[in-house]
């Protein structure tokens, strides 16, 4: 009887991978390992030049690299998708609610704060590393997300929401970081941009149904954040907030809108800018890099500084009587979650290629040294945030026996 009790059992495991949180977060693992693969193998070259190669000149058009083009083109989807989320929880969501949004945002921001506090820390505030300081600062949603599903429902309902909750306002927090650390703004470019958004402001005022305006509108309203000296992806957030959320009739363009760009968001638009971003050459670098300031910085800004700040922000907070703790939880299980929350791989590769911008020999080394940090914190904070969670938790469905639902 044993025999088929394990068959079952690998069967749901592997069904269990290609549920859609964790298949999110499985596909993530394999492309920053591939692309790692590739950036130190015999093709490392082509794959270099692929998306570095110049397209042509600047005086041309900006967006001249492929890189260029996925970064500050293609990723303004899923900064749409993100500015989509927002917005829905902010009207109808977890963040509508005061009682239910305090905890996710307090723990937010010291999640936020203490990693920053790491970082400096780590790194002795040296000026040449100090761009970096926001790069541990950010929560990947699809990564964490993805650990948690391979979990089953081991984890409660009430930790899933406020991880998720707490991500996407960590998102909030990132989104503001990259606008106003990373921006050096163009007066004249910007209130053309303020233009286009009060259009769109407009438009929703009015319930245009014509989902092709909107998308005509969102190009012109990137295009001239691109040229604002605003990075160009906050045009997707802007523009998510232009979306109207319900019409008279209870038609919901931003619900439509959203399930339709979900998908590729999470299975295309992630995907490649992970593989274009997280490709590192370790020629010439050497295990001894692990131990450089800046990697390490950033990887104990996830490690330590995001577990440290939310968990003991959700403690302090829930004591104090300033909240209540989440329902149906334990402590092992909220420090589990606030493990969890140093995955940072998609936001902080993005913030890491704005702090260290530039094509001379120092700003590549300095951008591979966070990726190493980025992927490295990520890796244990996934690592440790899974085996925490699954020696804390428990599994009412395998005691059910149920040969439906997955066991890991």
């Amino acid at each position: 009887m044993a025999e088929p009790s394990i068959v079952r059992s690998a069967v749901r495991n592997f069904k269990a991978l290609f549920k859609a949180d964790a298949f999110e977060g499985i596909l993530l693992i394999a492309v920053a390992v591939v692309a790692m693969v590739v950036a130190n193998s015999g093709i490392a070259a082509p794959y270099f030049e692929l998306f570095n190669g110049y397209l042509w000149s600047k005086d041309v058009f900006y967006l001249n690299t492929l890189h260029l083009w996925i970064n500050d083109g293609l990723m303004v989807i899923f900064f749409f998708v993100v500015g989509l989320e927002v917005k829905r929880e902010l009207i109808s969501g977890n963040l509508a609610d005061p009682k239910q949004r305090t905890l996710p945002i307090l723990a937010a921001a010291a999640g936020m704060a203490v990693p920053i506090g790491v970082f400096l820390a780590v790194t002795g505030g040296a000026p040449e590393y100090r761009a970096g300081m926001a790069i541990p600062a950010a929560t990947d949603i699809a990564f964490a997300m993805g650990v948690i599903g391979l979990l089953g429902t081991r984890v409660p309902k009430s930790l899933r929401l406020f991880l998720l909750t707490v991500a996407i306002v960590d998102d909030i927090g990132a989104v503001a970081i990259i606008a106003i650390f990373y921006s050096e703004p163009k007066i004249m470019w910007l209130l053309i941009s303020l233009g286009v958004f009060i259009v769109m402001l407009a438009m929703n005022r009015y319930k245009v149904r014509h989902v092709s305006l909107f998308v005509i509108a969102t190009i012109a309203l990137w295009y001239c954040v691109l040229n604002s000296g605003v990075h160009a992806t906050i045009a997707g957030v802007l523009a998510a907030f232009t979306i109207p959320m319900q019409t008279k009739d209870g038609y919901s363009m931003l619900d439509n809108v959203e399930h339709t760009l979900v998908p590729w968001s999470a299975y295309l638009v992630v995907p490649i800018f992970g593989f274009a971003n997280a490709g590192v050459s370790l020629s010439g670098l050497g295990l001894e890099a692990l131990l450089d300031p800046l990697p390490l910085a950033v990887g104990a800004g996830l490690v330590i500084g995001k577990q440290v700040g939310i968990f003991t922000t959700v403690w302090a907070s829930v004591k104090l009587g300033i909240v209540k703790m989440p329902p149906a939880c334990s402590w092992a299980e909220v420090w589990g979650v606030s493990i969890l929350c140093g995955i940072g791989f998609t936001m902080s590769l993005f913030i890491g290629e704005l702090a260290f911008e530039g094509t001379n020999e120092a700003a590549r080394l300095l951008r591979d040294e966070a990726k190493i940090g980025i992927l490295m914190g990520s890796l244990i904070s996934a690592v440790l945030g899974y085996t925490v969670l699954r020696l804390t938790t428990t599994h009412p469905e395998e005691e059910a026996d149920d040969p439906t639902s997955p066991v890991v």
